[in-house]
């Protein structure tokens, strides 16, 4: 791959966009989040959400006896109840409250709840009873926090007792008279209950899996922001100790030099001549330190111009075959190109854009920085197919991915669908505005524009 960086002359500032989609380096090591979600419920919660349905049981058989006047076997209510509240405080005191319970054990405390539940409305008028949705939050809870095969023994529970209800039950009447009710809305009852079930579980479960998704993307994000922050940092701290260790070095050279020179004995005038060789060796490993990335002209290791970035965004794939890779700084007639910080965030996402450029194109990747009195802008532009229509309504959310197993990738690399979503987020957090589309006639465009004041260095540091 041939690759180049120019200064071009000034031109008028097209959309501007970048092309890519790239999981990172970091990203190999992570599973794909969460197919099944571990168990995530502490003992305490599960005692303490028991015990608040244990209290408003009480609360509501005491409306309907005393308040109400219905009747039912209320000696044998509260014995379930108490029954209930004896377990729960065996299982408050045996097990401690912060201990995470594993997915099954938390099923198994669940279904006791939805037995209890069941038990209370089996003597308490069945299904007619409108508190029977009670038998929906075990299960709701179950799919905000287990793995989908629980939640499936949990809901086929909790259905099945919806609709045993029917057929078994208590009468509950007010006193002065009996109504009863008929069997079509006892079954229509029984129908809601498992919709009840069967919708909300839905509507939790996906909620609680797009949260997981993007809390463990987001993680991603932190951990490779701050690899790139030491990185960086490792950097800063090798051009400053070049840049400080320079002065003693030459004074140890010279002082070396004068007492080879003025020697009497073989011995000592060879261990001067020692010591000048040593000394240079260390500036030459220094001297390439200070070579890296571009430290020699930025002896703080904080600044750098467009024409700098660029280099270095293109120079992890300056060895890939069978693709041009080229960048072009432009701006502005009568505008001083910007000084821009260095920033990790910038870097490692640029980076990861033009990866992924070069697994896409054809034959060629354009990387422009554009510039003028307001504004700084970056794009990365390949030659290939571009992006599928479905793959570009979702571009910037994580999991999203089209990339080419290592066998088929040019840079080797095997995605996850992370990497736009980890370049969006850093560059976002930069201040910039980043933008996907596709090209014409055809290839990847995705671009990344910042106000200049927010990425720019003042002209005194």
């Amino acid at each position: 791959m041939a690759s180049k960086v120019q200064q071009a002359p000034s031109r008028p500032q097209d959309s501007l966009d970048l092309d890519r989609q790239s999981p990172m380096a970091a990203q190999g090591e992570l599973a794909w989040p969460g197919r099944s979600m571990r168990g995530r419920l502490r003992m305490r919660t599960l005692v303490t959400l028991r015990w608040v349905v244990i209290l408003g049981e009480v609360a509501l058989l005491l409306v309907a006896g005393l308040l109400m006047g219905f009747k039912a076997p209320y000696a044998l209510c509260f014995g379930l109840i108490g029954a209930a509240a004896w377990i729960n405080l065996l299982t408050g005191v045996a097990s401690p409250g912060q201990r995470m319970t594993g997915a099954w054990e938390a099923t198994g405390q669940l279904a006791f709840d939805i037995v209890q539940i069941t038990g209370l409305l089996y003597l308490t008028g069945g299904i007619g009873n409108p508190f029977s949705l009670m038998l929906i939050a075990p299960v709701t809870l179950a799919a905000a926090t287990l793995p989908i095969g629980p939640v499936a023994v949990l809901g086929a529970l909790g259905i099945l007792g919806s609709f045993g209800l029917v057929f078994f039950r208590f009468p509950m009447k007010p006193d002065g008279g009996g109504f009863g009710f008929h069997a079509s809305y006892m079954l229509g009852s029984a129908f809601a209950n498992t919709a009840g079930i069967v919708v909300i579980a839905g509507y939790v479960r996906q909620a609680a899996e797009e949260s997981a998704r993007m809390a463990l993307a987001l993680d991603v994000t932190q951990s490779v922001l701050s690899r790139e922050q030491r990185l960086s940092a490792l950097g800063a701290l090798a051009a400053a100790a070049a840049h400080e260790l320079g002065t003693p070095l030459a004074t140890i050279s010279i002082v070396a030099k004068e007492m080879a020179r003025e020697a009497t004995l073989p011995n000592i005038k060879e261990d001067a001549d020692l010591l000048v060789a040593q000394a240079a060796r260390c500036r030459e490993i220094l001297r390439r330190l200070t070579d890296a990335p571009d430290a020699a002209k930025d002896e703080v290791h904080e600044r750098l111009s467009l024409v700098q970035l660029l280099h270095e965004v293109l120079e992890p794939h300056a060895d890939v075959k069978g693709v041009r890779v080229e960048a072009i700084v432009t701006g502005a007639p009568g505008v001083t190109a910007p000084d821009i910080r260095r920033m990790p965030e910038v870097l490692h996402a640029l980076t990861s854009f033009v990866e992924n450029a070069v697994d896409f194109a054809a034959s060629e990747v354009l990387v422009t920085a554009r510039f003028d009195a307001q504004s700084v802008a970056m794009e990365v532009r390949d030659d290939g197919p571009g992006f599928a229509p479905d793959i570009l309504a979702k571009l910037g959310e994580p999991y999203v991915t089209t990339r080419p197993g290592a066998e088929g990738s040019r840079t080797g690399h095997i995605g996850m669908g992370l990497g736009f979503f980890i370049a969006k987020t850093l560059l976002e957090r930069t201040g910039a505005q980043v933008a996907f589309q596709n090209a014409r006639p055809h290839g990847a465009v995705v671009s990344a524009r910042w106000a200049r004041a927010a990425i720019e260095v003042s002209a005194d540091g």
